[in-house]
């Protein structure tokens, strides 16, 4: 089954559709970047690790629609699958994913439509992680296009699982056997566990160099 293009126009279409979404990741990129840099600047940390990005391919796109029970058109595409452009962020700390999504929201030329925030309330697996959808406007030679985009904020350790998750996923086509289920729920609490002794750690040693700094201003 593929995406359905049936003229010359619609291949067309379909190629300024992928640019869109790819310059709308290429935004928020760079606005995550700086607010990084600034970040660093003012506080002398840096709340961002790393950032990956990702433009669905048309099969992941077709097997979506699909399994919502819509035609594989272009339009169905750009209206029903809010995914086509992700961005995730990776940082330290799980305080740091809540100051990221503060950051986004204060941009005046991004609007958040939703959020789902599955590290106050994880899925049954024990995925964890903040996902905003926004939009950003485009600005192409003719006109203004508000494209989509997902954001995924999470830690390194969230992260690290995920990514174990959806191999298992694709290995047993989300059939895998209750055991390793069983197993990955386990590892997720014990990664819950971990980002927070872990940002415990980093506030004790935030509370002890600020305290040497006034000793050292007192003296």
């Amino acid at each position: 089954m593929e995406l359905v293009v049936q003229r010359d126009s619609d291949i067309d279409n379909w190629k300024e559709v992928m640019l869109i979404y790819s310059s709308a990741l290429k935004q928020i990129s760079t606005k995550l970047e700086i607010l990084n840099d600034e970040f660093q600047h003012v506080h002398r940390y840096n709340p961002i690790e790393h950032i990956k990005s990702r433009v669905k391919t048309p099969e992941s796109i077709v097997k979506k629609l699909k399994k919502h029970g819509y035609e594989s058109t272009i339009q169905n595409m750009v209206e029903y699958v809010n995914d086509i452009a992700g961005i995730r962020v990776i940082c330290s700390f799980t305080s740091d994913i809540y100051q990221i999504a503060e950051m986004i929201r204060n941009q005046s030329d991004i609007k958040v439509i939703s959020i789902k925030d599955y590290i106050v309330n994880p899925k049954k697996s024990g995925y964890k992680s903040y996902h905003m959808l926004v939009t950003i406007p485009v600005y192409l030679s003719d006109r203004i296009v508000d494209t989509k985009v997902e954001i995924q904020i999470r830690t390194v350790a969230m992260d690290f699982w995920a990514s174990l998750e959806h191999k298992i996923n694709y290995k047993f086509e989300g059939n895998a056997p209750d055991h390793i289920r069983n197993e990955l729920v386990e590892c997720a609490r014990m990664v819950a566990e971990l980002d927070e002794r872990m940002l415990s750690l980093n506030e004790e040693i935030q509370m002890i160099h600020q305290g040497s700094q006034t000793e050292e201003a007192i003296v």
